[in-house]
């Protein structure tokens, strides 16, 4: 019996089942709980496919067994999906929409972890800072997150500092941050905390905002350099930052890609992922760029 899971095997399904007929299984990253259902399918003789998106599945309740893990470090997921379209990005027809996980199970998870010795723990999203979530909510998306009193909501500021009270010799990371997001309220609440790793991931993929307009980054060359200023100014030069590039995007000229080699001169980041453009099938640049 031959299965694909995740997002990839959610865009690739077709090819996978009826063009090279390889492969008996496929679930998308929402549907992990339907697998028994999805094998013993496969088992009566049928082929079984399975990759609807949801809007509430966070896989809250599933405490994860990490078996090939060193012991010391752990990753927490605190969200799926994403809502930035970003016109080079799969992620959100692959995982679909943003949904948060409810701050108690992540809390509990970290507990557990210190608990069986592991000293580090990164929060996971696609996008950290847009973390919310409400009891009001119901787990049900941003819609009604926003009808609910701004009392009840659980942002990343207030889910970091609840994370770092765990316990002092808890080192707590987390990726990634979404420059339009991040805010001074988590840059201080880094700086209040000694177990807080003094490190952000903050993606630029562009140093020009023209090509960044293009990216629908939502942002400005200018917007990120003050970001930048601010975790400068709050944190300090020993607050390491790390980077996303990517070169020769759609009708980016000589200069424009200059400006994110000058970019890069001014922020002067500790590590990049940098890449050239590589065209993601179903992409909004991939049909009009």
């Amino acid at each position: 019996m031959v299965g694909v899971l995740g997002c990839m095997a959610e865009r690739l399904k077709h090819q996978l089942l009826e063009e090279e007929k390889i492969v008996d299984l496929v679930a998308g990253p929402d549907a992990y709980r339907d697998l028994p259902n999805l094998v013993r399918q496969v088992d009566d003789g049928s082929r079984a496919i399975n990759t609807f998106l949801s809007r509430e599945e966070t896989y809250a309740d599933i405490s994860p067994v990490r078996l090939n893990s060193n012991g010391i470090t752990a990753f927490i997921s605190i969200m799926r999906g994403c809502d930035n379209m970003c016109s080079f990005c799969v992620v959100p027809f692959t995982r679909g929409r943003e949904r948060s996980r409810d701050p108690h199970s992540i809390l509990t998870e970290a507990k557990d972890l210190f608990e069986k010795g592991y000293r580090e723990v990164t929060l996971l999203g696609q996008n950290v800072d847009s973390y919310k979530w409400s009891p009001n909510a119901d787990l049900k998306g941003k819609a009604q997150i926003e009808k609910a009193r701004e009392t009840d909501i659980v942002n990343f500021a207030m889910l970091l500092e609840m994370v770092a009270q765990v316990h002092p010799e808890l080192r707590i990371r987390f990726s990634t941050s979404h420059p339009k997001d991040i805010t001074d309220d988590v840059l201080f609440t880094m700086k209040k905390y000694d177990n807080i790793c003094k490190n952000i991931h903050l993606p630029a993929q562009s140093g020009n905002s023209r090509v960044l307009e293009l990216m629908n980054r939502t942002y400005s060359r200018e917007w990120y350099i003050d970001r930048v200023d601010a975790i400068r100014r709050i944190l300090g030069d020993e607050c390491g930052i790390t980077t996303d590039m990517i070169a020769g995007f759609c009708t980016e000229t000589e200069d424009e890609h200059k400006d994110t080699l000058s970019l890069m001169d001014y922020v002067r980041y500790d590590f990049a992922f940098m890449f050239y453009y590589s065209e993601r099938p179903g992409t909004p640049a991939a049909k009009k760029l």
